[in-house]
């Protein structure tokens, strides 16, 4: 049987918020399939451990770029998008992948604390993906991959992730269809609970194993945390033309947690 070829050698990808978690794995497999890619986060300590783990396994003829930025805000994701298409000379493909939230229920959680979650999540995809586009239509099109959530098509997670998540999946919908006589597909991935060190599910089980093996039993019915690399991998597929007539929905990797149909 013949090996998939993903056809993504020497694409140029940006991977948002890629020093760690699911962006850092975005990036990994990017790279692993020959992608130069431009990552970015606030920190230029993470980004250099991140730019060197990933160049371990990349494959040729990958390059990596680290820009330090803050994504939530115009200026950095511009800082971002230019710094992609000076050095690469375009954009293929792009990964909205920062994004946090804060908050607890409707009359603990204030104005600031929605409008920050906005910003924070939703913003960057607008803004990166309105710059972005584009470099893609130059190049006769490209791929746009937002790093949803289940609880984006599902309630279940803190509130105002909930609504940022939700408005992720109909952004990239929305975007789907305007940008498909372009040839620029647009899809979201809605991951369930991903454990990687540092991150919030490993910071529970380092805290509460006891409870935290309860959950896995209770709502995964593969019954472990998912991995950052199968997220990654998916972002790879769907970023390729073996995904050529993918473009438009939200591909759930989630260990059968969720319960939306």
């Amino acid at each position: 049987m013949q090996a998939m070829d993903l056809g993504l050698s020497g694409k140029v990808a940006v991977v948002t918020g890629s020093s760690r978690g699911l962006g850092f794995a975005s990036a990994k497999a990017l790279a692993a399939e020959g992608c130069h890619v431009t990552l970015c986060a606030r920190s230029r300590e993470g980004l250099t451990a991140a730019v060197h783990a990933i160049a371990e396994t990349a494959a040729a003829p990958s390059r990596l770029h680290a820009v330090e930025a803050d994504v939530s805000t115009s200026a950095g994701v511009r800082a971002v998008i230019d710094a992609a298409v000076e050095t690469f000379g375009g954009i293929d493909i792009l990964v909205n992948n920062v994004g946090s939230s804060k908050g607890t229920d409707l009359l603990g959680t204030g104005d600031e604390t929605w409008y920050e979650a906005i910003e924070q999540n939703l913003f960057p995809s607008i803004r990166a993906s309105r710059l972005a586009v584009p470099f893609m239509e130059q190049r006769g099109g490209g791929a746009i991959i937002i790093i949803a959530s289940i609880f984006g098509r599902e309630a279940g997670g803190r509130m105002t992730y909930n609504v940022v998540k939700a408005a992720e999946i109909s952004l990239a919908k929305s975007l789907a269809q305007q940008l498909a006589p372009s040839n620029i597909r647009v899809n979201s991935v809605s991951p369930g609970s991903i454990s990687f060190e540092g991150g919030s599910w490993w910071k529970r089980q380092q805290e509460n194993p006891a409870a935290m093996a309860e959950f896995v039993k209770r709502e995964i019915p593969m019954g472990r945390f998912g991995r950052p690399e199968e997220v990654g991998d998916v972002v790879a597929f769907l970023a390729s033309r073996r995904a050529s007539w993918i473009s438009g929905t939200s591909i759930v990797v989630d260990g059968c947690q969720s319960r939306a149909f």
